[in-house]
């Protein structure tokens, strides 16, 4: 960290001076904001660079620290921090205008074009009709090179019967109005590179093999090309429209690794740039299924990524830490049981050494206790939220100021008891004169409630009637001495002002889910997980739910829940998928060839069509065996082996053991082996091929 020594009063300086000057576009923040006392807002890293050149007189420079130790500094000094919000922008290109919904935007600086991702692109005719970009399969994905790609598919045949004067001549990109404008369409990259010698192009394919190549860098160079197609061959009225949004930090840091040739995204679909993440939310629970390899799991985090981020983008590396917490990730195998999924009885190491069991949550129960936490607070107005943050804010100055085990509280009945510790959900007390039960744990959110409803309890009457029981509890007497002793202690605890709780999608990932007893592990579930019966029309008891500190409390999956899970068809460790849980999901099927534009990781052509050949060769061999079928090829994420492997390796350490299964009985398995090697392109090295790779 290169955070220079300052002083709060330096801070405060550099609001001034930024009031005063203003911030330069390529300082303005994409991810932080500090927030002053008035409500104004300003980049940290900038500010930080600006106190250090006031104070110590250096250079304005953001080039030795990132957004996040400039965060934590200005944090340390007690300044307001927020996290900006998200924001997608939406430019419109027709024959006569571009206007974005940036104001920032301007023609007369398409270098700023670095700073942004595209997030979708579409043409819009004048009668309303909206044309998307058409992959095919194992196309590179180059998200700087939408626009003028659909364009190119638009008006192919228009673009293909200009002349060769006027297609060298054909406007690309005016970078600013002392530039020179960028001209040409060509037939090769050969042709290209006579005119402009750079890698910084596109080449688009059509007509068996003829091809358009072009300049083409940031998302902005090719805004003239694209309007140019409209003057030319458009209709009154036709437009392109390029939604798109700033870069994230950590894409702004590895820009220089996807400058050059950078993987355009899957089209949008309401709002998502992956297809699935719809398909997702309309339905709730969705499974994955098909040949091994084909990237399932990887397609699950990138769904969870693109729908928590809101289309922002579908890398689930990009997420912040928090949003993380929006998915979980868990594979079942077959000894995976319902204590796991959902609550059972642990071992727990009492405070005096003995042992005993505690109930507690299973992985998807904590998960879905956080999204219902975040979709009950959701609905809860300003008020009732800022008034149970300032209860929280008061429980937590009165814990923290006494001394646990040492500082003495009295029940009504002038029984002595001391508080030993508070956790997440419990008040554990310690009860010298009690010689039955002389430890109790009480519940936590019994007595915030009792705070946060602002009646006033008088006696243990009172308490019983708030929460709707015949008799008092036990931990009543002494929920009512917690309660008066925080009433009594006057808060010093600041008034609480938050913003209301934004509602929030939560994604489950089952990887391999028919690899666990489904039955067993879901349980009563069932009913709850049907996307009909989100909410609470299905809430439900668990099986422990007596042993619960509120035995009445009743279990329910949120509307904010939505499920993947994904299986391998020919996994033979479950015979079959649970009929009563299969109705409740969505099942899609993922072909081998599906997914290939995974291979563009690759990051080499040659080799990435290479293994595109070789996978399709191998898998019409295998799809020809009369006992196999779709479901037994081999999917692409495979091939990713190539990274570090080459294709005799891959053959021999990977495909054939697998093969081998496969066939494993069948007749002539040695000559299937052959064929299947023959198709892929191994070939057996000779004996003395053998012995020098062996001396090697």
């Amino acid at each position: 960290m290169a955070i220079p020594k300052l002083k709060k009063q330096d801070i405060i300086d550099a609001l001034k001076f930024v009031d005063e000057d203003g911030v330069p576009e390529h300082n303005v923040s994409t991810k932080y904001v500090l927030v002053s006392e008035d409500g104004k807002k300003y980049p940290p890293k900038y500010v930080v660079a600006v106190a250090d050149h006031l104070a110590n007189g250096m250079d304005i420079s953001t080039e030795s620290f990132n957004s996040v130790e400039a965060k934590s500094y200005l944090e340390s000094l007690g300044f307001t921090i927020e996290t900006k919000q998200q924001e997608k922008f939406e430019l419109s290109i027709t024959a006569e205008s571009i206007e974005s919904t940036d104001e920032r935007f301007t023609m007369d600086n398409l270098g700023l074009g670095d700073n942004y991702k595209p997030l979708d692109v579409y043409f819009k005719r004048a009668n309303g009709d909206i044309i998307k970009r058409s992959y095919s399969k194992g196309e590179r994905r180059n998200s700087n090179q939408t626009m003028p790609r659909i364009a190119c598919q638009i008006f192919e045949k228009q673009l293909a019967t200009l002349s060769v004067e006027d297609k060298e001549n054909f406007p690309v990109c005016k970078y600013n109005p002392d530039s020179n404008i960028i001209r040409g369409i060509f037939a090769s990259v050969d042709e290209f590179k006579k005119h402009r010698n750079t890698i910084e192009y596109l080449t688009y394919g059509y007509d068996n093999g003829r091809q358009f190549v072009i300049y083409c860098w940031n998302i902005f160079s090719t805004i003239i090309f694209v309007q140019e197609c409209l003057k030319r061959f458009g209709e009154p009225g036709d437009q392109f429209v390029l939604i798109y949004r700033e870069k994230d930090e950590k894409e702004t840091t590895a820009a220089e690794t996807e400058a050059a040739v950078q993987e355009e995204l899957v089209q949008q679909f309401k709002g998502y740039r992956n297809p699935f993440s719809s398909m997702l939310i309309e339905s709730k629970n969705l499974i994955f299924r098909g040949a091994p390899g084909t990237g399932k799991s990887y397609l699950a985090k990138e769904i969870a990524a693109d729908i928590i981020s809101n289309g922002y983008f579908d890398d689930y590396t990009l997420l912040t830490d928090e949003q993380k917490k929006q998915v979980e990730f868990v594979q079942f195998h077959p000894s995976y049981d319902y204590p796991d999924f959902v609550e059972g009885l642990r071992p727990k190491v009492n405070d005096d050494g003995s042992m005993g069991f505690e109930l507690q949550d299973g992985i998807f129960k904590k998960f879905v206790a956080r999204a219902r936490k975040n979709y009950e607070d959701s609905q809860k107005s300003r008020e009732t939220v800022e008034k149970e943050a300032s209860v929280q804010e008061t429980m937590t100055e009165f814990f923290s100021g006494i001394e646990f085990g040492v500082d003495t509280f009295k029940t009504i009945n002038g029984n002595e008891f001391t508080i030993t510790g508070v956790d997440d959900g419990h008040i554990n007390i310690s009860i010298p004169g009690n010689a039955t039960a002389n430890k109790l744990a009480l519940n936590l959110d019994e007595v915030r409630k009792m705070l946060e409803s602002g009646q006033k309890f008088d006696k243990i009457k009172d308490i019983t009637a708030f929460f709707g029981k015949s008799f008092a509890t036990q931990g009543y007497s002494y929920d009512f001495a917690i309660y008066k002793a925080i009433r009594a202690k006057k808060s010093t605890a600041p008034k609480v002002k938050v913003k209301q709780e934004e509602l929030k999608k939560y994604i489950f990932i089952i990887d391999e889910i028919n690899r666990g007893e489904i039955s067993k592990i879901f349980g009563e579930l069932f009913f709850a997980i049907d996307p009909g019966y989100r909410g609470k029309a299905g809430e439900i008891s668990t099986q422990y739910s007596n042993l619960h500190s509120d035995p009445g409390e009743k279990f329910y999956i949120p509307e904010n829940v939505y499920i993947i899970g994904t299986m391998n068809d020919i996994d033979r460790s479950v015979d079959s998928f649970d009929f009563a849980m299969r109705r409740r999901f969505r099942f899609v099927e993922l072909k081998a060839d599906e997914r290939l534009e995974m291979l563009a990781l690759l990051e080499n052509e040659e080799l990435e069509s290479e293994a595109i050949r070789r996978m399709a060769a191998l898998n019409k061999e295998i799809a020809g065996v009369e006992d196999l079928n779709d479901n037994y090829q081999i999917g692409a994420s495979y091939f990713l082996k190539l990274k570090t492997l080459d294709f005799d390796q891959l053959w021999t350490d990977y495909l054939q053991p697998l093969l081998q299964e496969y066939i494993q009985g069948m007749y002539d398995e040695d000559g299937l082996m052959n064929q299947f090697a023959k198709a892929y392109g191994y070939q057996k090295p000779t004996r003395g091929d053998a012995d020098e790779v062996a001396q090697d």
